[in-house]
């Protein structure tokens, strides 16, 4: 907790920011238009959004009804938690003692957003975003903010702490019982598998749905009986598909689209786990 709460704040404060004073739409004008320099492009949106995940679905949602198509959005919703200041600087401080996790993590992230990105990019508008959210586009008007900006950021500032200090502190609570609890020779057993140890990471990750600005602390907490791969597994998995984040989702795009997304992030973050695993 210590090492993770300045580095929570410090990313709800920056999102406070975002959501007030930078321009999107001048942001999504400059994107390229061919599609692959594009959705590259947005996978790279975080290094400007260094918020978690949780912070990005609104931002997400701006982006599609401002015009971007929504399989460009899922590309920016996967890459941007994991690919911003705060995520890398937390991982590179918790990892410090192997900086391989942070290259290897930065990778991971760009080559599965932007895969998912590819495979929906043949799909059909409305078979990735509900019929209410795509109505709601369509008939998207202005309004005018009603307060001051000084206590609009204290309402997302409130916002952003009351949904993300629960998570991280049952993180802690988690991987605390964690090294306690279960017997040693268990955890080594069951993270030295190379196979095993990666799937049980991958679980572990959805079930609890910590924080992408801190979940590299809750990984260090368990690297020293977990392998790297299912260490990376975990770092890939889990800032993009969550429970807590599935269920933000569900309002924007399609049960089938998020069906779809799971089963593929999961894919691609077990195998690049097992090859980490069997290649190093």
């Amino acid at each position: 907790m210590y090492e993770a709460l300045p580095f929570l704040l410090l990313g709800i404060i920056i999102s406070v920011v975002i959501e007030l004073f930078v321009p999107t739409q001048k942001l999504l004008s400059k994107l390229p238009k061919n599609p692959l320099q594009r959705r590259l492009s947005l996978s790279l949106f975080g290094v400007l959004l260094p918020v978690c995940e949780c912070g990005n679905v609104p931002t997400a949602r701006a982006l599609i009804r401002q015009g971007l198509h929504p399989a460009d959005s899922l590309v920016f919703l996967l890459a941007a938690p994991i690919l911003n200041p705060i995520t890398i600087t937390t991982t590179a401080i918790a990892f410090s003692f192997d900086s391989r996790i942070v290259i290897l993590r930065v990778l991971g992230a760009l080559l599965v957003s932007n895969s998912i990105g590819l495979l929906f990019s043949q799909k059909r508008v409305g078979s990735i975003i509900t019929k209410k959210f795509e109505a709601s586009c369509k008939h998207n008007h202005a309004s005018t903010r009603q307060s001051s900006e000084v206590h609009a950021g204290f309402r997302i500032f409130e916002r952003e702490v009351s949904s993300l200090l629960p998570a991280l502190f049952l993180g802690a609570l988690i991987a605390a019982i964690i090294q306690v609890a279960i017997p040693r020779d268990i955890l080594i057993a069951l993270g030295s598998d190379p196979v095993i140890s990666v799937f049980a990471m991958i679980l572990l990750a959805f079930i609890i749905s910590i924080c992408a600005n801190v979940d590299a602390f809750f990984a260090l907490a368990l690297s020293s009986v977990f392998n790297t791969g299912s260490i990376l597994a975990f770092l890939i998995f889990g800032p993009m598909v969550d429970i807590k984040i599935l269920t933000m989702l569900r309002s924007t795009y399609t049960k089938q689209a998020l069906i779809y997304v799971t089963a593929f992030v999961a894919l691609m973050s077990i195998t690049i786990g097992m090859s980490i695993n069997y290649a190093i």
